[in-house]
């Protein structure tokens, strides 16, 4: 590919050089100054393809506004990658009048594939509210797909860097209602939507794609067959098959989750009982404290209830069992001088802010129960639900009577943060 190694201002005065004059003149030209001229032409033309594609137009606010943007290719151990970013609408239903975002998709081959001919794939992260992998080398899933294909990792809207919502950049809304509003256009029919604005400029002559989903991106790829099934040559689902069903079906969800997290709970202690006694004597200690539990590095409150929550991650994620275990190994202070008071770790209270924090990805935690609805509110649902089996899940009541503290996962997240 040609590279333009030149100022702005000089590629725009090449741009603009009538070649009438050379033509004037080519009749006197030698054999070889005929050729160079026309070498030239050739040059001219390709600098202005090129420019057109790549150099980014702005808006009136300093907005890109160049529909897409790619970069040339680098490396990984093993890998060959190039980022693209697209200009789109927030609104497709209103597209002329909407304000423009932008999406990242970065493109990976293997070593030496750059420019073969390959079938693209599309991967669509789990979530909501959640940003692509970073590649650092060949590996995994992504090492045996790009034997086949020519992978694209797609940041959601509102993530990663396809214009990330975060507590800071959504204080610009000053209101609830606008917020919410905004928020309307970061679902699945607008990440589908994405999806197909990036296969026509990026797939050559628009040929359909295959769609593998994980997760949340399971439900996107089920949406994606429903409104764009002409974009698609297959979509391969991994553990991301959304409920179907009139109005809102989270209630039902969150019925059958309670009853696997209850089992993952029986596994989990099975696994550490002596974890049983540790929790308790953590949930009792977070109870009788000021304020009903003590303060985190962040600024915020470690309640009972919020100690639960813990099980997000530790009763749902690969090597979760373990990792949980650890962090209540290292849950108090040693006591370094005889009548010092007990307390928490800091190690402990750093751990699960970090496990529990939604400050990099809220979308999470705003959009989370929203996913299983479909034309109605969920009306609270995990609350509602949770109520029904409190005499369960009451952490300061196993605790007193000597049960086993049962720690809650996804459903808790409308509930408890």
């Amino acid at each position: 590919m040609l590279k333009i190694h030149a100022p702005p201002i000089l590629i725009k005065a090449l741009l603009s050089f009538d070649l009438s004059f050379s033509s004037s003149i080519s009749a006197t030209l030698s054999p070889l100054q005929s050729a160079r001229l026309h070498r030239f032409r050739l040059r001219r033309t390709s600098i202005r393809a090129l420019v057109t594609m790549s150099v980014p137009k702005s808006d009136s606010t300093g907005q890109s506004m160049t529909e897409h943007v790619a970069g040339n290719w680098y490396s990984v151990p093993g890998l060959r990658l190039r980022d693209h970013r697209f200009m789109v609408p927030l609104d497709y239903k209103n597209r002329e009048a909407s304000s423009k975002i932008s999406i990242f998709a970065r493109e990976i081959v293997a070593v030496g594939k750059e420019e073969q001919p390959m079938p693209y794939l599309l991967y669509l992260q789990g979530g909501p509210g959640f940003e692509c992998p970073r590649s650092t080398e060949a590996s995994g899933w992504i090492l045996k797909a790009c034997e086949e294909f020519r992978v694209v990792l797609m940041d959601q809207r509102g993530t990663g860097l396809s214009t990330p919502l975060t507590p800071s950049s959504m204080q610009q809304i000053k209101s609830a209602p606008k917020l919410a509003d905004y928020l309307t256009h970061f679902r699945a029919d607008s990440i589908v939507n994405d999806a197909e604005f990036i296969r026509v400029r990026l797939v050559p002559e628009a040929r359909p794609w295959s769609v593998l989903g994980q997760s949340y991106g399971g439900f996107c790829g089920v949406t994606y067959l429903s409104f764009a099934p002409q974009g698609l040559k297959q979509v391969l689902l991994t553990g991301g098959i959304p409920p179907i069903g009139d109005g809102c079906t989270a209630d039902s969800v969150y019925r059958a989750c309670f009853e696997q997290i209850i089992h993952q709970n029986e596994k989990y202690y099975k696994r550490f009982p002596q974890d049983i006694e540790i929790v308790r004597d953590v949930v009792t200690f977070l109870a009788e404290s000021e304020a009903g539990g003590v303060p985190l590095p962040s600024g915020g409150i470690l309640t009972p209830r919020g100690l639960q929550f813990l099980g997000l991650s530790g009763l749902g994620s690969s090597a979760g069992f373990e990792r949980l275990h650890y962090m209540f190994e290292r849950a108090w202070d040693p006591i370094l001088v005889p009548g010092a008071p007990k307390q928490i770790s800091s190690y402990f209270l750093n751990t699960y802010e970090n496990w529990v924090s939604f400050d990099t990805n809220p979308l999470y935690a705003i959009l989370h129960e929203s996913i299983y609805c479909q034309g109605a509110s969920s009306r609270w649902s995990a609350h509602r639900v949770r109520a029904d089996h409190e005499s369960k899940f009451d952490a300061i009541n196993a605790a007193k009577e000597g049960r086993p503290v049962l720690f809650t996962g996804e459903i808790a997240t409308s509930t408890d943060i």
